[in-house]
């Protein structure tokens, strides 16, 4: 499944200029997504025009054949796309959290037949994201789908949002039928990273991409910097390689999924090693400013027997658990042994130049 279209509709124009693009160069696109209500983190920003926009989707839909996709936040937003004949509704990041907002949502959806798909919340929490879609099992609907728009993460990243496939991954083991869409351009926060981003999504079996686009990203109200023209989707799209799942076709590599999987876990953990080394550093230069010792004995046992009852919880063995703190604390102390030498050195420098 391929949905695309504007992160907000902000005209008529625009929402009719792009569909009409994405008809043209992006025909395996079935679905037009536009924002309607935009919730956004501060007040101030542009929040959607409202209401008054699903009549162009209607009409983009009359002029392309595209289904029509909104989100929705409050009953009375689902109350009005139905009125308006949507095709099919998501909650977003920001909404999965709140289980209030997801259970009036499934009240206001119960005996309705359509596609309800649930943006996961915007923190990494697994369970969050299940209790939402089992609300919306439980008031009847059976049409339900997961899209997957990655995570905030304060580390340094490369993101916009960090993918952390491990848990779209194990949401679908856990639930097989699920269909799982993948939103690369929330993830990618810059649309020069959607095809590394899609790509794996695909090669992960996803069932499809959710991907924003606008007839002219520069001057678009709200994420401008990740959204393309419809031109630039088609030329995304047609250097993807998408998985087929018609009869004779090869059987999915699922040892490959597995280690392509491992493999981007593996660049998580060395990102995330790598932040917890910068701090690393910062407290280097404050134990020499402030004449501490760098090896803390005391502060470290308590560490390894937290990581290790940690680790248990993981079921980690306690043996690899030792060796990877180990490791990690081996490079922490060079580090602010680096850090420290640096310091003198640069010191010796300054001596020196006073002294001539």
């Amino acid at each position: 499944m391929l949905i695309a279209g504007p992160c907000s509709a902000e005209s008529r124009e625009q929402v009719l200029a792009t569909a009409e693009g994405i008809k043209e160069h992006a025909p395996l696109v079935r679905v037009l997504r536009a924002g309607v209500w935009k919730p956004r983190t501060r007040p101030g920003g542009f929040e959607g025009v409202g209401e008054k926009a699903l009549p162009w989707l209607a009409e983009a839909k009359a002029r392309t054949g595209l289904l029509s996709m909104v989100e929705v936040a409050t009953p009375q937003h689902v109350e009005a796309a139905l009125k308006a004949g949507i095709d099919m509704l998501w909650i977003g990041a920001r909404t999965t959290p709140n289980p209030f907002s997801v259970q009036a949502i499934a009240d206001a959806l119960a005996g309705v037949d359509m596609p309800v798909f649930v943006k996961n919340p915007v923190n990494p929490d697994l369970p969050l994201w299940i209790g939402a879609l089992e609300r919306l099992f439980e008031a009847g609907l059976t049409r339900i789908g997961a899209i997957h728009r990655g995570f905030h993460w304060f580390g340094r990243s490369p993101y916009r949002n960090h993918p952390m496939w491990e848990l779209p991954v194990r949401l679908k083991a856990a639930f097989p039928a699920l269909e799982l869409l993948c939103d690369p351009s929330h993830i990618a926060g810059n649309r020069a990273l959607l095809p590394g981003v899609a790509q794996q999504a695909l090669d992960l079996n996803f069932s499809g991409l959710m991907v924003e686009a606008h007839i002219d990203p520069a001057q678009a109200k709200s994420d401008a910097a990740q959204q393309v023209t419809p031109e630039g989707l088609g030329s995304l799209l047609a250097q993807l390689a998408f998985r087929t799942a018609t009869a004779g076709a090869a059987l999915r590599d699922e040892l490959k999924e597995h280690r392509d999987l491992i493999d981007r876990l593996d660049e998580e953990i060395l990102q995330k090693l790598a932040s917890r080394m910068e701090i690393a550093e910062r407290i280097g230069i404050f134990k020499q400013a402030h004449n501490i010792a760098i090896l803390q004995p005391e502060r470290w046992q308590r560490i390894m027997q937290a990581m290790q009852a940690f680790g248990r919880e993981l079921n980690l063995s306690p043996k690899f658990v030792q060796a990877l703190m180990d490791a990690v604390h081996d490079e922490s102390i060079r580090k602010q042994n680096e850090v420290w030498e640096r310091e003198r050195t640069a010191a010796d420098i300054q001596g020196s130049g006073e002294l001539d």
